[in-house]
């Protein structure tokens, strides 16, 4: 990736932001990626706006810190009767705003994310009337969820979010109708920069065929734009290559992490490209050796069977994700296979971050990350990966999964091959390959017997390590696999 467009907005200046909300989608050649806020504060300026390709490495917007933000806010209350508050008064919240309600109350709005706080507006559903299962009665997704499933729809609360003038005009005719005084008590419009809600995809039909979104009445959550309203307006043909994205059925509001979102096709002559491209230039530039080893999977498909017979079926751990823990161990124990050649050296990383080869059903791979893998139990590798493969199938990844990876990891067994001997992705200087675990003819202590095995390989950068270092980290990956309990 060399460069990404800023498809969508979820927050605004002045929001309160922490650490893992979900603020931003940028679209990449294989996938949109959702970006991830790195810490708790306030957003405070935009620097790309909606629609806008740079480079990687560009700065998306700034965050300011939240204490920084009570002080502003703080100094900027004023009491009823319009003196500026005594330096005693209670600085407000640095987690959120407080928000005057309908009966002049105060309202609370920092009890969930600014993407929570879009689920429910979609959903028509008003957040002061859930109880948050969060930590500190933090609303959750699952709150939104059950709501929607419940059928406890209300009427958004007028005066907190807007989208214009339009919108206002409608809250004030319900307020008179209802008695009540005709001009809320605060409104906080978008922003000058705000731009018409509309899918990704939307978006991007609507910039190829020379259509201006805010002149299209959108069919989705919330009069939202989507692709088939594009095509509406703007005569698109319908021979464009959408079938993935038109064809899936709509979802309720809640149902996936962006709202109002659709599957983003991507080129798949674009795709193979980006692969060519990477593959060809590995080839070129790094000198690769290749190692081979078969291990013993008794133990660990015992334990397995052992494991899973206590679980749900939806908690079962597959042999994918003890193979990934092993790698991920063994990498930290054989450290010179996990890092970067950078500048004529070799350059170790101090976590294993581990990269997951992904094939797509459309053709084509994708490379999720597994961060901190090595810290991770196979149960929660299982998780890990069953979340990874899962987005990276539906193109819709998360800033978490695009962690530059240490070490990859690339395992065909699921189709049947005995052995795969992959190609570097360079700066890495490793992969390791994983075939099926199948029952072959063995000898066990004298005897000969069937036992599963399972064929593992190694293709490493031989500027980094040399194969006594990759012969070491085979077989520690073997010894962990025959004691998968140490795991």
């Amino acid at each position: 990736m060399t460069e990404g467009t800023l498809l969508h907005w979820l927050v605004h200046p002045g929001d309160v932001v922490h650490k893992g909300d979900v603020v931003a989608e940028v679209d990449t050649t294989k996938a949109a990626i959702e970006v991830e806020c790195f810490d708790d504060g306030v957003l405070g300026t935009i620097l790309v706006p909606e629609g806008k390709t740079v480079p990687v490495g560009t700065p998306l917007a700034t965050i300011e810190p939240a204490s920084d933000r009570a002080v502003v806010v703080g100094d900027a209350r004023a009491a009823p009767d319009g003196r500026p508050p005594s330096s005693s008064e209670p600085a407000e919240s640095v987690r959120g705003e407080s928000l005057p309600g309908p009966d002049g109350a105060t309202e609370i709005a920092h009890h969930a994310t600014p993407l929570i706080r879009r689920l429910a507006q979609e959903a028509g559903i008003d957040l002061a009337t859930l109880h948050g299962s969060g930590p500190g009665g933090r609303i959750v997704r699952s709150d939104v969820e059950e709501a929607i499933s419940a059928g406890a729809r209300t009427a958004p609360r007028p005066g907190i979010v807007t989208s214009g003038p339009q919108e206002q005009v409608g809250h004030d005719e319900r307020r008179q109708a209802r008695g009540e005084s005709g001009t809320p008590e605060r409104v906080r419009p978008l922003p000058p920069t705000a731009v018409a809600r509309a899918s990704g995809y939307a978006r991007r039909l609507a910039r190829e065929s020379g259509v201006d979104l805010r002149d299209i009445s959108g069919t989705g959550p919330d009069r939202a734009v989507r692709a088939r309203d594009v095509r509406t307006a703007g005569a698109v043909p319908e021979a464009v290559p959408t079938a993935a994205a038109e064809s899936a059925p709509e979802q309720p509001a809640g149902a996936t992490d962006v709202i109002g979102a659709e599957s983003l096709p991507h080129d798949p002559v674009a795709v193979r490209k980006v692969i060519a491209a990477a593959m060809t230039r590995s080839k070129r530039t790094v000198p690769h050796y290749y190692l081979s080893s078969t291990i013993d999977m008794d133990a660990a498909m015992r334990w397995l069977e052992e494991t899973n017979r206590r679980v749900p079926v939806s908690a079962r751990i597959l042999s994918s994700a003890l193979v990934l823990c092993a790698s991920a161990r063994a990498a930290r124990t054989v450290p010179d296979l996990n890092g970067h050649w950078l500048d004529d050296e070799f350059r170790p990383a101090s976590a294993v971050h581990l990269g997951v080869v992904v094939s797509l059903r459309g053709g084509g791979i994708m490379v999720p990350t597994i961060p901190d893998a090595h810290t991770l139990a196979p149960p929660a590798m299982m998780d890990a990966l069953r979340g990874a493969v899962g987005r990276a199938r539906t193109a819709r990844l998360r800033s978490a999964d695009a962690v530059p990876a240490t070490i990859t990891v690339t395992n065909l067994g699921e189709l049947g091959v005995d052995s795969v001997f992959g190609v570097i992705a360079a700066p890495q200087v490793a992969i390791v390959g994983f075939g099926a675990v199948t029952a072959r003819p063995c000898a066990v202590r004298g005897l000969l017997g069937v036992r599963p095995q399972l064929t593992a390989t190694l293709s490493a950068d031989h500027r980094a390590s040399d194969g006594a270092v990759g012969a070491r980290f085979l077989n520690t990956v073997a010894e962990l696999l025959q004691q998968p309990e140490e795991m």
